[in-house]
């Protein structure tokens, strides 16, 4: 790491412009804009920085800047340098594989319709990209059905038109066969702009020109044409048919919305024509060296817009913060005016809210893939140990949480991870009884106490006699190489004192506090703060928050028994035996409301008589009792 002051420029100018940071290979590590280059760069050498700027200044051992007439040119410069670059401290897309477009050269003597991965041939107009090329290939047969314009290459063209023989494409009807002349370069060019305006406009539009030209043609006796223009007119209504069009035809428009969570986001496009979607990709952004203020909105625009002409109208989820500048680059690129809005109500942000769920898709399906990646696993749990300073890797980690309502029906959890893992065979629950009046910091004290106590009793269990008996070696024989409690200090300590009262000294220990996210060391007067988007704290949230959700389970499932038992006090006529027959059975409150008579009188030592009284003081009590719909818990008349 270098000292920032070493490299501190002096005598900035105050003019607009854009700036970089190297390091010691000379490579660029970030590339910025600025109104004034003199207030902007000097601003990443004050103090209290943010933790990825700060290690974006003491990574980089200079910086450059370039003067520039306008902040409009100065972000045109940006884009072009960060495409150039690809800085690691600037926005990060991953997963960006190339989609599909719908191409056609209409301006060529005969014009080709083809599918094309790239979007870098002058004077040829493309429409997508499409996220699925099934989807794609799907449109593309349909298309050569109702306008049959040629789809060869210019080879086979020229042979065909040397040979003076069509190919199958033609014979089948599904080309025009200009290369033999069973169309004018006229027609086909005609056939050919026609397609493009079906793909720009309404299906409606072209339909009823269609149509139009379909009667004329019958009216002059030119039935043969007339039949074609029919055929061709049944397959347009298909394919308008089979469009999913839900908006506003006259909307126009792309629309851009982003999904974050701790280590990643991903951002979605939509892009829609006439009211239709005719396209979507997905991003991922790695937010591992992504700066604090960086807008992945704007970086997004300059990434798609550097080469591609934008529409007349961009709908966000969130505006960046100079979007007003970003609409004047847009504005100079097209030529025309471009919006970027951000809708509040409507249809436009309901399609916003589409958009904005298929990027919480399109993320959960890239981090469940990662999540199996061992090599991020392994990142992880190094960046734990670092921060907590331990010994070792913390390959196992047993993470403890209490749920209870008021002090009452307390349960804990225990989960296991191995290797950053989940290992759910080792999971356990304790019960804890509602006699011995605990709060959250006593209980995690009498957990923790019941967990290491079988780790003392079950470590001394002799391996080769487990084997002998045929079974594995207790699973409370195994210590973690780290304890993870939720909560805060008060937790912290409480856990720590139950493992100093057993003798343990080296598992380590800490605590995840929900409010700030902040890690608890045993004892110690402050937090750790983990870096916001790290690993190793996504790592900690989510071996928590598996801990939440397992003890939430265990607390529903005794709450509802108790319930249960409430109630068949109350019931006259069972005894003991016959309510924990009843409650083996049903085991909740709903379920036995749910039952009828016949399967009430199902159970052992219930007859007829009795499941007919059960049902009837059922019913009644149901209309008197009042029910917290948040808990369940049964509350007084």
């Amino acid at each position: 790491m270098s000292d920032p002051t070493s490299y501190r420029p002096s005598n900035l100018p105050t003019d607009p412009g854009v700036y970089r940071f190297f390091d010691k290979d000379d490579k660029v590590i970030y590339v910025g804009k600025a109104k004034n280059l003199k207030n902007r760069i000097n601003s990443y050498f004050g103090k209290n920085l943010h933790i990825k700027t700060r290690k974006l200044v003491r990574t980089a051992v200079r910086v450059d800047w370039t003067i520039v007439n306008s902040e409009v040119e100065a972000l045109q410069l940006e884009f072009t340098w960060i495409k150039q670059y690809n800085p690691d401290f600037n926005v990060q897309f991953k997963d960006d594989k190339s989609y599909p477009y719908l191409a056609i050269d209409s301006e060529s003597k005969y014009p080709r319709l083809f599918i094309s991965r790239s979007k870098k041939i002058p004077r040829v107009k493309y429409f997508g990209p499409y996220s699925h090329a099934w989807a794609l290939r799907s449109t593309f047969e349909t298309l050569i059905k109702i306008y049959p314009v040629r789809t060869c290459t210019e080879s086979n063209f020229q042979s065909a038109r040397r040979n003076k023989r069509q190919c199958l494409l033609g014979d089948i009807g599904r080309c025009a066969a200009p290369c033999v002349d069973w169309i004018s370069e006229k027609d086909h060019k005609a056939l050919a702009n026609n397609l493009v305006t079906f793909l720009e406009k309404s299906p409606e539009e072209i339909s009823l020109r269609v149509e139009k030209e379909m009667q004329a043609a019958s009216e002059a006796q030119e039935f043969e044409k007339a039949a074609k223009l029919r055929d061709q007119l049944e397959a347009i209504n298909k394919a308008f048919e089979s469009t999913d069009r839900f908006l506003n035809e006259k909307l126009d428009a792309d629309v851009l919305a982003i999904h974050e969570e701790i280590t990643h986001a991903a951002l979605s496009q939509f892009i829609v024509s006439a009211g239709r979607i005719t396209g979507s990709r997905s991003w991922i952004i790695d937010r591992a060296n992504l700066l604090e203020d960086e807008s992945i909105i704007a970086a997004t625009v300059g990434k798609i817009y550097a080469e591609n002409s934008p529409p007349a109208e961009i709908l966000v989820d969130q505006l960046p913060p100079d979007f007003k500048l970003l609409e004047e680059w847009l504005t100079s690129t097209r030529g025309k005016n471009v919006s970027i809005t951000q809708p509040l109500r409507g249809e436009k942000f309901e399609l916003v809210q589409m958009v904005k769920r298929n990027a919480n898709q399109a993320l959960i399906q890239y981090l469940s893939k990662r999540a199996n990646d061992a090599a991020v696993s392994g990142s992880a749990l190094s960046q734990i140990a670092e921060q907590l300073e331990l010994a070792e890797l913390p390959l196992r980690i047993e993470c403890f949480d209490i749920s209870n309502i008021q002090g009452t029906s307390m349960v804990a959890s225990m989960v296991v991870f191995e290797d950053g893992q989940p290992k759910k065979k080792d999971y356990r629950r304790f019960a804890i009884s509602d006699d011995l009046e605990f709060d959250d910091t006593r209980a995690m004290h009498h957990v923790i106490t019941r967990r290491f106590k079988r780790y003392l009793e079950d470590k001394e269990i002799d391996v080769s006699e487990a084997a002998i008996a045929g079974g594995d070696r207790p699973r409370f024989a195994y210590p973690p190489q780290l304890v993870v409690v939720d909560g805060g200090k008060g937790q912290v300590n409480a856990a720590a004192k139950a493992l100093s009262e057993l003798g343990i000294t080296d598992v380590a220990l800490c605590g995840l506090a929900k409010r700030l996210e902040e890690v608890w060391l045993p004892h110690n007067s402050e937090p750790i703060i983990f870096p916001r988007h790290s690993e190793a704290l996504y790592l900690l949230q989510k071996v928590r928050d598996e801990a939440h959700r397992f003890a939430i389970t265990f607390h529903r499932s005794k709450r509802s028994k108790i319930m249960l038992e409430s109630l068949l006090d109350e019931i006259a006529g069972l005894g003991e035996v016959r309510r924990n027959s009843l409650l083996t059975q049903f085991g909740s409150v709903s379920a036995l409301r749910a039952a009828t008579p016949q399967q009430i009188a199902s159970v052992p030592g219930i007859g007829e008589k009795m499941a007919q009284s059960i049902f009837e003081q059922l019913i009644s009590r149901q209309s008197s009792l009042k029910v917290d719909a948040e808990t369940g818990e049964i509350l007084d008349a």
